[in-house]
C-alpha cells in the first residue's frame, strides 16, 4: 500500500515536497516512480528512482524537481521547486516490483497511491 502527502497549494515560484509511504512489501527492493495527471490530460511521467538510487527526471521538470527515497523510513520524496501553473495535476507514486520494462510507462508499476492534489496559482 502506497500513502502520498504533502501536495496543496502553492504560488507560482513557490516549493512543496511531496511524500509517499510504503507500507506492506520490500520497500527497498522496489523501483520507485511519480506520474502526475492534469485535467482533461493524460497521466504523465514526472521522476522515477531506482532500488540502486538510480534517477531519472521528464525534460520538462528538470532542473526543478528531485526525487530521492528514504528506505529506513520506506518512503519516497518528489521535492518540487520553481513551481509553474502548468504542473497543476494530482500527483500519483507508484511502486515497481522489479520489471524490465521503461520506468517512465505506467504499466510497469504494480501499485498506486491515492494522488495528491497540487495546485500552482500563477
Amino acid at each position: 500500500q502506497l500513502q502520498a502527502s504533502g501536495g496543496g497549494l502553492v504560488q507560482a515560484g513557490g516549493s512543496l515536497r511531496l511524500s509517499c509511504e510504503a507500507s506492506g512489501g520490500t520497500f527497498s527492493t522496489y523501483n520507485m516512480g511519480w506520474f502526475r495527471q492534469a485535467p482533461g490530460l493524460e497521466r504523465e511521467f514526472v521522476a522515477a528512482i531506482s532500488r540502486g538510487r538510480n534517477t531519472y527526471h521528464a525534460p520538462f521538470v528538470k532542473g526543478r524537481f528531485t526525487v530521492s527515497r528514504d528506505n529506513a523510513k520506506n518512503t519516497v520524496y518528489l521535492q518540487m521547486n520553481s513551481l509553474k501553473a502548468e504542473d497543476t495535476a494530482v500527483y500519483y507514486c507508484a511502486a515497481d516490483r522489479g520489471s524490465s520494462g521503461s520506468y517512465s510507462v505506467s504499466g510497469v508499476y504494480d501499485y498506486w497511491g491515492q494522488g495528491t492534489l497540487v495546485t500552482v496559482s500563477s
